[in-house]
């Protein structure tokens, strides 16, 4: 098939692209190869057997020479950072929102006959908090806590009707979305729209929400990426990783590959059309575990750094529940260990200018880190 990625030379489309073409696709990548991400560079993991083109998914005249030609597409590109959404708000709105409305209102004008399916990359920053229980209430869906809770370094969850301590549980996709960052309200936004304009003009839309991506190619010099990169530019320069409350929040990591396997298996199967899917792994692991296990993989004694502060908007936990995308055959193929493994080994010679700190330094000016 003819096939359309948008952001494909980035970390997560980079790999995508590369699996599309091996199994024999035509594929064409619009990216406008952002400047935090590639640091001015072309990235050399582009593959030679698919076409390029340089550009915003907002230029009209590209999609407008591109759209027709695709029978797939795959909605990859977006500007990610939470922390950074904070205070620039208005570039992750036009970025996220306002290039994802151009692109749908682009397709809706052109109504190409040859297009078979939208797929979208969606993130699981936008439920917010996941789903927990109560023993006394069942399932709950607290939202954040509150600031007097943080303050006092109590960094678990309440229960948000009775106020007893409450557990995480996994997060399906019928939780109550409630985003918490301008980067997660953009995300929601970018699904939402998706989803309305592919059931309104009948065309087949699945949406993957992502839960914390890692694996080779991720930029180990982006501040604002994931905590994998994050924590594995620090441990390359001999700094030590930064973690906020007490390093026990927990998130579920997904390795690349993984993803990509999801994303190929929606393209084939008309039973994921309409639907949206969680895209994990099923299992907590704790901020602190991923810089112990990265130091001890990098083979440096460096020790993660609690530094007593937390961040405005962070959650406590969040891991998945992906029971609707194994009932199409999704079983992640990458254990933690093997997929940091993997992360290291392509960390060791990669490029990782240490960023972190002045990110940080940006947070604390901003009122959005507090001890």
């Amino acid at each position: 098939m003819r096939i359309l990625v948008t952001g494909g030379a980035g970390f997560i489309g980079s790999h995508l692209v590369d699996a599309l073409v091996a199994a024999g696709h035509e594929v064409t990548v619009l990216d406008m190869l952002d400047p935090q991400v590639h640091q001015g560079r072309r990235p050399v993991h582009l593959n030679a057997r698919a076409t390029y083109v340089e550009g915003r998914v907002a230029d009209r005249r590209l999609l407008e020479r591109l759209l027709p030609q695709a029978e797939v597409i795959y909605h990859e590109a977006a500007v990610v950072g939470v922390g950074q959404s904070m205070y620039q708000i208005a570039h992750y709105t036009d970025a996220n929102v306002l290039d994802t409305a151009v692109l749908l209102e682009t397709l809706v004008n052109l109504r190409p006959r040859t297009l078979r399916k939208l797929i979208v990359a969606s993130s699981m920053s936008i439920y917010g908090e996941g789903r927990y229980r109560c023993e006394a209430c069942g399932d709950v869906h607290p939202q954040l806590r509150s600031p007097e809770q943080l303050v006092r370094h109590e960094w678990e969850m309440r229960c948000p009707r009775c106020r007893r301590p409450a557990a995480p549980v996994p997060t399906t996709e019928e939780k109550p979305l409630f985003p918490t960052s301008i980067y997660a309200l953009s995300k929601m936004d970018q699904e939402m729209l998706c989803r309305i304009i592919g059931q309104a003009y009948q065309i087949p839309t699945v949406v993957l929400r992502y839960f914390n991506v890692y694996g080779p190619r991720q930029s180990l010099s982006n501040p604002y990426t994931g905590v994998c990169a994050i924590f594995s530019s620090r441990l390359k320069n001999g700094h030590a990783p930064l973690i906020y409350e007490d390093g026990q929040q927990s998130r579920d990591f997904i390795h690349v590959a993984d993803v990509v396997q999801a994303n190929l298996l929606v393209l084939d199967q008309a039973a994921a059309d309409g639907r949206v899917f969680n895209v994990g792994t099923g299992a907590p692991t704790t901020i602190l575990q991923i810089a112990q296990v990265l130091a001890q993989l990098y083979g440096t004694a460096v020790e993660p750094q609690l530094v007593g502060k937390y961040r405005v908007g962070d959650i406590r936990h969040c891991y998945a529940d992906v029971s609707g995308l194994a009932a199409l055959g999704f079983r992640p193929r990458h254990t933690l260990e093997t997929g940091l493994r993997d992360l290291v080994a392509w960390g060791r010679s990669a490029e990782a200018v240490d960023r972190v700190e002045t990110a940080a330094q940006e947070l604390e000016a901003r009122g959005l880190c507090q001890g």
